[in-house]
């Protein structure tokens, strides 16, 4: 037979970091990179590597090396080190590589055990004066109830800067209707409560191939929602938290947390009860906030109107409210051009005041919504974009201070909300279209919806303008799947307006993925299907909703 990719990795990369070649016909059940490798939190200098170690033994450490080079052959090597990682962090390894230019992709690698891991891919922020950005972002990845065929398209977009995930990357559910239709079963069976289910639920998520070739080959900046932890998470408790029968809730959100800092790319916190937000700078092009909305600060969820309308409510918590205040405030004060916020819950209105649809929402906080238009308007914040996950839908919303007023103004900003990865949104395709023509025709800042598909936002951003691209697939239940462009449009620098694009943008130059390595079954993951979809390009008109 022979050799995989894996095990002839060393002789073709030939570093003095990764000398000895795996001898063919290995054991491949003591394969330790098991979960994959992965990238995030950029920065100009630097990137944070990850992987987990799978234990032949778990009552012993294990030692890895790792390694950072400018080429897929793993020849040029900018930075190396060694490791070390234990049952106390589950196993799992960060490493913050160090020592790298802005705007460049790498490539690196991991070995333990006499193993080595696949080729991953990565690349740091720009800094200075930057053109061209492309962006992709998605949210609610639920793994019973699917396959992550968007993960996987995501995977072959090689001119990807990044990739955000906006939360709900697990979901604690038990889920067994949905293990038993699809056949993808959840580890555990039940319902995560304790750190190890929470580790467990991790491990199930990031065996699937899909999952891991996206992060094989983009780097990803995460944020969790309340998925991560229960079901409508506030700092102290959640809808799905009984504490009866379930214990105490700080229990089970220490080991949610913990779970997520060990088993996610992302660079650990001192203080994680006080929230993950962060923020990220792209050149003069981008400032991109990424928002905690549910463990930083959060009052629960009202009640009653009375209660819902108390002037002291938080969504952020005040303290991540002030810090998002004056990271917008210094963005334009120092001349970026568009300021993002990476989040979960939607901004705009989705019902009046006095008729609010959603108390999970920041419809449900009206006084923390104000204080946060009110900081943008005082300190003159434009091209203000608000991105959004969390409600497995697609929409396009124009931000006002009052969308119902007859004369709402001048938009603060526009919201961009992105479709799930598998969750579900409205299954019936007729229901579907129906309850997107209806709230087209009650929500005045409303320019798009759709809550049948899965799928991602793609974002192109020149100091020109800024193009947003719906891209979803019309199957989760194989890997047999079309996959288009719903709906592109554009926002003008200065105006926060919303308008169809004349196209799909071009992608832009690119290094080129990470080798992949040999897979047995590759045909069947690339096998296309004959039969035919409802998508049918990007735009029938650009004034009217497609024809799906």
């Amino acid at each position: 037979m022979p050799l995989t990719r894996r095990e002839f990795l060393l002789d073709s990369a030939g570093t003095s970091l990764f000398a000895p070649a795996i001898k063919p016909g290995s054991d491949r059940m003591r394969y330790p990179f098991q979960h994959g490798i992965a990238s995030g939190d950029p920065l100009t200098d630097r990137v944070l590597l990850w992987t987990r170690i799978t234990p032949l033994d778990s009552t012993f450490g294990i030692s890895y090396r790792w390694l950072i080079t400018t080429d897929p052959q793993l020849q040029q090597v900018v930075n190396q080190g060694i490791g070390f990682t234990d049952a106390s962090r589950d196993f799992t390894v960060k490493v913050d590589a160090e020592g790298l230019l802005p705007a460049t992709t790498y490539y690196y690698a991991f070995e333990a055990d006499g193993h080595y891991s696949d080729v991953g891919r990565t690349r740091t922020l720009p800094e200075g004066s930057v053109t061209h950005l492309r962006i992709a972002y998605t949210s609610c990845s639920n793994f019973a109830k699917g396959y992550f065929n968007v993960y996987r398209e995501l995977a072959k977009r090689a001119d990807l800067d990044a990739i955000l995930h906006l939360g709900d990357y697990i979901y604690e559910y038990a889920d067994l209707e949905d293990c038993a239709r699809t056949g993808r079963i959840n580890t555990p069976l039940h319902e995560t409560q304790s750190l190890k289910d929470y580790r467990q639920r991790h491990a199930c998520y990031k065996q699937d191939k899909d999952l891991q070739e996206v992060h094989r080959q983009h780097p990803f900046l995460v944020i969790w929602d309340d998925h991560e932890v229960a079901n409508n998470a506030w700092v102290g408790g959640a809808d799905n938290h009984d504490t009866a029968s379930e214990g105490d809730w700080r229990l089970r959100l220490s080991g949610a947390v913990q779970a997520y800092l060990e088993w996610m790319p992302i660079r650990e916190p001192s203080r994680p009860d006080m929230g993950i937000y962060r923020s990220f700078r792209f050149g003069d092009l981008v400032d991109l906030t990424m928002l905690d909305t549910r463990l930083a600060g959060r009052d629960a969820q009202a009640a009653t109107m009375e209660e819902r309308n108390l002037s002291g409510r938080t969504l952020l918590g005040y303290q991540q409210e002030e810090w998002l205040y004056s990271n917008l405030a210094n963005a334009q004060q120092q001349g970026v051009t568009w300021k993002l916020s990476g989040q979960q819950v939607m901004v705009a209105q989705l019902g009046t005041n006095d008729m609010p649809f959603n108390y999970d929402q920041w419809d449900g906080y009206p006084a923390a919504r104000q204080r946060l238009f009110d900081a943008v308007s005082r300190a003159n914040v434009d091209n203000w974009v608000v991105l959004t996950g969390d409600i497995h839908s697609s929409w396009a919303l124009e931000l006002y201070q009052d969308p119902f007023a007859d004369d709402p103004g001048k938009p603060l900003g526009v919201e961009f909300v992105t479709p799930a990865v598998t969750s579900p949104g409205i299954e019936s395709y007729p229901q579907a279209q129906m309850a997107g023509a209806s709230l087209e025709a009650l929500l005045p800042h409303l320019n798009f919806v759709d809550f049948y598909f899965r799928g991602y936002v793609v974002l192109d951003i020149t100091h020109e303008r800024l193009q947003a691209e719906w891209w979803v697939v019309d199957n989760i239940d194989t890997h047999r799947y079309s996959t288009e462009c719903l709906r592109a449009l554009q926002v003008q620098p200065g105006s926060s307006q919303l308008r169809p694009a004349a196209g799909l943008s071009q992608a832009k130059a690119s290094a080129p993925l990470a080798p992949a390595f040999a897979d047995d079954l590759a045909f069947l993951r690339d096998w296309k299907q004959q039969y035919s979809s409802r998508l049918e390009g990007v735009l029938a008109a650009h004034t009217e909703r497609p024809s799906l």
